[in-house]
């Protein structure tokens, strides 16, 4: 039965009577560049989310990590992120095939802002761009070029409200299921938890890079 919902809202103007208009601060953060600010900020992040749809309006969000300053910093409008082994869904490129739009959310560990980007997107394999990203001596087999239109800092309310790196505030999950568990059930694969297991930590072992 499909749930049902009496107050929609259906206007920006309905949102702006009940939370109000933006400060000129926080209209004026965003900028259509990458500055000083917004470079070391990228420099130090180990992580970040990356949101793509596809021409019918299907959303996705893919988190991506490495070491700290893997995505690089090519100019002022440009970044490149480097591609590494995974599930081979390739949900991201497919998306960026029908539609370039991407939208970035970097996150550092201890850091309370967060960063916003969003451009648009080309998948690229020159070796010029990749080089410079292998780990390990292996190179990423592609690499996502994001052409930035705008950026600014989010400020720090959500992860205050979160407690996200205070690790005494963190909820206890030992009794969720944990993906072995969760891919059998949902995939409805016939191998036991404890074979998924062993094959999700041989992939880690053996594809991280």
């Amino acid at each position: 039965m499909a749930l049902e919902f009496s107050e929609i809202v259906a206007s920006e103007a309905q949102i702006r009577e009940i939370i109000g208009n933006p400060s000129v601060r926080a209209l004026r953060k965003q900028i259509a560049q990458l500055d000083t600010h917004t470079r070391a900020f990228i420099a130090k992040c180990p992580f970040l989310a990356i949101s793509s749809c596809d021409a019918d309006g299907r959303m996705d969000a893919s988190p991506k990590g490495d070491p700290p300053g893997f995505v690089r910093v090519l100019d002022d409008q440009t970044l490149a992120i480097p591609d590494r082994p995974g599930n081979r869904r390739a949900d991201t490129f497919r998306n960026l095939l029908q539609n370039p739009n991407v939208a970035l959310l970097f996150l550092i560990p201890g850091k309370e802002e967060t960063l916003r980007v969003s451009g648009t997107a080309r998948i690229v394999r020159d070796l010029w761009v990749r080089e410079p990203m292998a780990v390990a001596g292996k190179l990423p087999d592609f690499a996502l070029i994001v052409n930035v239109r705008e950026v600014f800092f989010h400020c720090a309310k959500c992860v205050i409200r979160s407690r996200l790196w205070d690790k005494g505030a963190w909820p206890d999950v030992t009794e969720l299921p944990n993906l072995a568990r969760a891919l059998v059930d949902q995939a409805k694969l016939e191998q036991s938890p404890e074979e998924v297991q062993a094959l999700l930590e041989k992939d880690v072992r053996e594809r991280l890079y």
